[in-house]
């Protein structure tokens, strides 16, 4: 039989789309508040982009709306990247750049299912053995950035917004079937997208360099594995989100 990718378009999300709601109404408000003040001319010309480079260690695990899909453990991983400060007032900055995402997490089913593959004979993953997934994601994320003046050599800052992704590598361990980086790649949604928060502090070096330290959390709106559904894969049709815990470290210049 034919495999067939049940695409679900459910409500489960409502929390998530009520907090980006939130999120939207508070970056207008803050943009608009931003322009007035470059209009005062509280920003000079050439002194409002900052670029930056990152390396944040993280942990990352899923969470299911249903309970016979269960999470089975976090996985640790990095966010490397460039990150793009545009500025249109004195406290308040565009946000984006481009990030590679090395994260994952564990998965374990109460029920018999059948498992894509790309290579070799579908296997018959037993209930309750755990699936540990290795997710590549391409990330550019665009957010609002706002901080305060700087405080001796400290700035703080918290960034708002939303990562568009591309799943550029995805591999699974089922370590009870002894498979080991087994590529999967219809078991995973090429493109979703997240909203970020993270807050933190910019220590002044001199000049425009600055250390950057700070504490992030994400979480996908939409749900990143595909269903198999109908036999022979008799997978549970579920949503799973992704969530990701990073500490910040990097440097502005």
């Amino acid at each position: 039989m034919s495999k067939q990718i049940l695409y679900k378009m459910k409500v489960t999300g409502k929390n998530n789309f009520g907090t980006a709601g939130i999120m939207v109404l508070f970056m207008m408000l803050a943009i608009s508040s931003g322009l007035n003040a470059q209009k005062e001319g509280h920003k000079i010309l050439g002194q409002n982009l900052t670029i930056g480079i990152h390396a944040d260690p993280l942990i990352s695990w899923f969470s299911s709306d249903i309970d016979s899909v269960l999470n089975k453990g976090a996985r640790s991983g990095f966010n490397f990247g460039i990150t793009i400060n545009r500025f249109f007032g004195p406290n308040y900055a565009f946000s984006t750049g481009i990030n590679v995402i090395s994260a994952g997490g564990k998965l374990k089913t109460r029920r018999n299912t059948t498992f894509d593959v790309t290579t070799g004979v579908d296997p018959v993953v037993p209930a309750n053995t755990a699936i540990t997934y290795k997710i590549q994601y391409l990330s550019i994320p665009l957010g609002l950035k706002l901080q305060t003046n700087q405080i001796g050599y400290i700035t703080y800052f918290v960034d708002l917004g939303l990562d568009p992704k591309i799943v550029i590598g995805n591999k699974a361990d089922i370590n009870e079937l002894n498979l080991e980086n087994q590529k999967v790649p219809g078991e995973v949604r090429t493109f979703n997208i997240s909203y970020h928060v993270m807050a933190g502090i910019e220590y002044a070096m001199g000049g425009n360099t600055a250390i950057v330290l700070g504490l992030g959390f994400e979480d996908n709106f939409a749900d990143i594995t595909n269903d198999y559904v109908d036999p022979p894969f008799n997978q549970p049709e579920d949503k799973i989100s992704h969530k990701l815990l990073s500490i910040r470290l990097g440097v502005n210049f």
